[in-house]
């Protein structure tokens, strides 16, 4: 059990820092969508949005770590779960999480090019905004799917592994 420990402290440590981050990247975001110019003026806020931006893929990043952490010990048990924990939790999540931040990116950057060029266009660009925000809501509905699907993988491996305390097992197993 001590071989593990080492695993279970960098998996701690990497799900505070995911947690944390995400919550963060939440809090920076959210006064520059709740604005009423909302997405045109992403660029008024640049650098608060960049921060958060960035703050959301060290949440993707460090959370997509996790099953690739565990991988080793989940393999000994069942090799076809590992795999698709690190497959839906680690890869497709990682890379829902990439686009995610790609399009908030590029949303700031029409924000940019709206601002230069003035008022006189804004429909072409308030369309260009819908519709990447449209595709990151799209985005996350695929990478929660993603995430639904590794973390029912990652629960069903904890439980046969017994790292889930009996209690939770016991309750888990008179509620389903």
């Amino acid at each position: 059990m001590c071989t593990y420990r080492k695993t279970a402290v960098i998996v701690g440590i990497l799900f505070i820092i995911g947690t944390v981050s995400g919550i963060l990247a939440g809090v920076f975001t959210a006064p520059i969508r709740a604005g009423a110019a909302y997405p045109l003026n992403v660029d008024a806020g640049e650098t608060q949005w960049m921060i958060g931006t960035l703050l959301a893929l060290l949440m993707g990043l460090t959370l997509a770590m996790v099953p690739v952490l565990l991988y080793p010990i989940f393999r000994k048990h069942s090799e076809a779960l590992a795999f698709g924990a690190v497959l839906f939790r680690g890869v497709l999540e990682a890379v829902c999480e990439m686009l995610l931040v790609i399009s908030m990116f590029l949303l700031l950057t029409i924000s940019e090019i709206y601002g230069r060029a003035g008022a006189a266009d804004a429909s072409g660009f308030r369309t260009l905004s819908s519709m990447l925000i449209a595709a990151g809501e799209w985005i996350q509905l695929i990478g929660g799917i993603a995430f639904s699907v590794g973390t029912l993988m990652i629960f069903a491996l904890f439980y046969v592994k017994g790292f889930t305390p009996s209690a939770i097992a016991a309750l888990s197993a008179k509620t389903g």
